[in-house]
């Protein structure tokens, strides 16, 4: 197995295009529809790896889901999108679901149900790692994942000791705190948040000190994702910041665990190539690497859902157009000191 995904499966109920968000009582038609889409980090990104290349059982999910229609919905798209399934099947809760309104012009106002992922256990997967031994490990969603939130560590140096990268994505605590990552750091090789996160993580606003900081933690590289404003990434030796592709935003639910299957990606081009170690990748091969990662991201917006315009055609159709221009104009690498 190549890569073994873990984490959140959510059921993304998602209205787009909308006039406003209705008063009590009031109906607003969504003239675009209301579609339902594969949602949560284990999900997205184990799809978004398949449709960037990674052949047919060499990308798993595991997750867990409640013994309800949505997650055999789940387990469906999963299947047809050529991903190994490890679903955990729970009794205590129903499927997690996410209720999405996107009002023209306005971000995203998510409406979650967190559900089965409540109950992810640990053990699980565990088992699941012993059984594939996979090259990387990537675990999404973590924060609402409590039972393996509180075993995170553990897990993490049971997939390092196996050999795995191990790359974490979370998502704000849900009625715990964030001491659980911290602790967790020394055993992460990749570890990706978004601005407010890292700020909630190191107390510091500007996202530049927060990744360096959350860098000294334990993680051999550190990004920090902007938004439309690009991303910073810390390695061992330097600061990178990388301006953004330009493309028209239809939909951004996703941007970020495309981002995180376009990096994973990356490495293991990289590592096939030369056989590398995450903490010794060179300079311009992290560039190549944090440039698809933001490609990927960049397509998944074009289109309706997490998935839908992820693909290594568009990808490398972006890259083409805007590379050069991104590499010239749009980077910047400081000497970490």
């Amino acid at each position: 197995m190549l890569v073994t995904c873990a984490g959140i499966l959510v059921v993304d109920l998602i209205a787009t295009g909308l006039p406003k968000i209705s008063s009590p009582g009031e109906i607003t038609y969504a003239s675009e529809g209301i579609e339902v889409h594969m949602g949560g980090h284990c999900g997205n990104v184990s799809i978004d790896l398949r449709k960037l290349g990674i052949r047919e059982g060499d990308v798993s999910a595991t997750g867990a889901v409640g013994e309800d229609i949505f997650g055999d919905f789940l387990e469906r798209l999963l299947e047809e999108n050529g991903v190994k399934t490890h679903l955990q099947r729970v009794s205590e809760a129903g499927t997690s679901k996410d209720l999405i309104l996107v009002v023209s012009g306005e971000d995203r106002r998510f409406h979650a149900d967190i559900g089965a992922n409540f109950y992810l256990d640990p053990e699980y997967v565990i088992e699941v790692l012993e059984e594939e031994k996979p090259k990387i490990f990537y675990a999404g969603g973590v924060g609402i994942t409590k039972r393996l939130d509180k075993q995170l560590s553990r897990v993490l140096q049971k997939a390092r000791d196996m050999g795995c990268i191990t790359f974490i994505d979370p998502v704000k605590p849900y009625m715990h705190g964030w001491n659980f990552i911290r602790e967790a750091m020394k055993w992460i090789s990749i570890f990706h948040c978004n601005a407010d996160e890292s700020q909630e993580l190191t107390g510091r606003k500007d996202p530049r000190e927060a990744a360096v900081k959350l860098k000294k933690k334990g993680a051999d590289i550190v990004v920090v994702s902007l938004g439309e404003n690009g991303l910073i990434a810390v390695s061992e030796k330097a600061i990178f910041e990388m301006s953004a592709f330009k493309v028209p935003v239809v939909d951004p639910t996703g941007a970020g665990d495309a981002l995180c299957a376009g990096i994973i990606h990356g490495i293991l081009e990289a590592m096939d190539r030369e056989h590398l170690e995450v903490s010794s990748i060179p300079e311009e091969d992290l560039v190549t690497i944090l440039m698809e990662g933001e490609a990927a991201g960049a397509s998944c917006v074009t289109a309706v859902g997490t998935t839908i315009a992820v693909t290594m055609e568009n990808v490398s159709r972006i890259l083409k157009e805007q590379g050069e221009e991104i590499r010239s104009e749009g980077l910047k690498i400081r000497p970490l000191k």
